[in-house]
């Protein structure tokens, strides 16, 4: 018998979060040659359902007006999910669903859905990096990781952002009929087995902005204009007019963070760029971006950015070299 995949879409959806992860389940009943899944869009109201790119589906059913028991039930997320009041009506259904289903879980920001429901309370879980500070907020009592690209917990499977849903069902389809079967799935759908690092290499929440007091931003700009320079506290508080312990003091409490770790972050945003803009190799960057040394640039990268500065190069170099 077809394990039902039911993925729940709300108004507005996005819709790669709906589309991906489905397209993953009928591929793999196209690797082993049956209807080992059956696929269903449920929506939370009837007829066509906008997505957030302004394209239509048409869902297969109403969340409420069937008790029709599925296998694997996915929650996708919309850009305005963390704000969408949904129905309490709807919200009973879908804790019922997920209570009965072998598994559940949500897509991107989908998970502000679940956590209405209560059932992520005391869980681990993960979502779009742009919005898990928002969800611990709402939600003190939910253990947000956010680098991770899925994570599960029991029966619960939460992923981050957007793409991250097709790495989700991936590992749900390995679960279900092996590594061979989403080994193939992966290759037809050219996509990675395991895509290396996490949400960190994507994430732009870290980056150093000017802050604080005028003469405190003016001292920030100063650094993203010099990142090889020699950015010690005794250095920024000259510039400031401070003596280095009342820079140290004031950068501190108003900008959040110690002046060393704003340096290290506004160098770590200037590799990216210089990376991104296929401009040489970690070598050459450590020293335009002030590191002394490509090890201490290496270790700083991976801690920021989740992944080695030659594994985020390749990633810029092959998209500059399309021959």
């Amino acid at each position: 018998m077809a394990k039902t995949v039911a993925v729940l879409a709300l108004p507005g959806v996005q819709l790669l979060d709906v589309s991906g992860p489905l397209d993953v389940f009928a591929q793999a009943n196209i690797e082993t040659g049956s209807a080992y899944y059956a696929l269903q869009v449920i929506a939370c109201m009837r007829g066509p359902l906008t997505s957030s790119s302004g394209v239509r589906l048409l869902p297969d059913r109403v969340a409420g007006e069937s008790d029709e028991r599925v296998d694997t039930l996915l929650v996708a997320g919309a850009p305005h999910a963390a704000d969408y009041a949904m129905p309490a009506a709807t919200l009973a259904w879908l804790r019922g669903m997920a209570v009965r289903a072998r598994r559940y879980g949500s897509v991107c920001t989908g998970a502000f859905v679940l956590a209405a429901t209560g059932l992520l309370k005391g869980k681990h879980i993960t979502t779009h990096w742009a919005a898990a500070a928002r969800l611990g907020q709402d939600h003190p009592s939910i253990s947000v990781d956010e680098d991770a690209l899925y994570v599960r917990d029991g029966k619960l499977r939460t992923a981050a952002g957007v793409t991250a849903g097709l790495d989700l069902s991936l590992a749900l389809v390995e679960e279900d009929l092996g590594r061979d079967i989403a080994m193939r799935v992966a290759s037809q759908l050219v996509m990675f087995f395991k895509r290396p690092g996490g949400q960190m290499q994507f994430s732009r929440s870290g980056e150093a902005r000017p802050a604080g007091r005028s003469v405190l931003q003016e001292v920030q700009r100063w650094i993203v204009a010099h990142p090889e320079l020699d950015h010690s506290v005794a250095e920024l508080a000259e510039r400031a007019g401070l003596s280095p312990r009342h820079f140290a003091r004031l950068f501190h409490a108003e900008v959040g963070s110690t002046p060393a770790a704003w340096v290290e972050a506004a160098r770590i945003a200037a590799a990216r760029g210089l990376f991104e803009a296929a401009h040489g190799a970690p070598k050459q960057v450590a020293a335009r971006c002030g590191f002394q040394n490509v090890d201490t640039f290496r270790r700083a990268f991976v801690k920021h950015v989740g992944v080695t500065p030659a594994e985020y190069r390749k990633r810029y170099l092959l998209a500059a070299d399309p021959g």
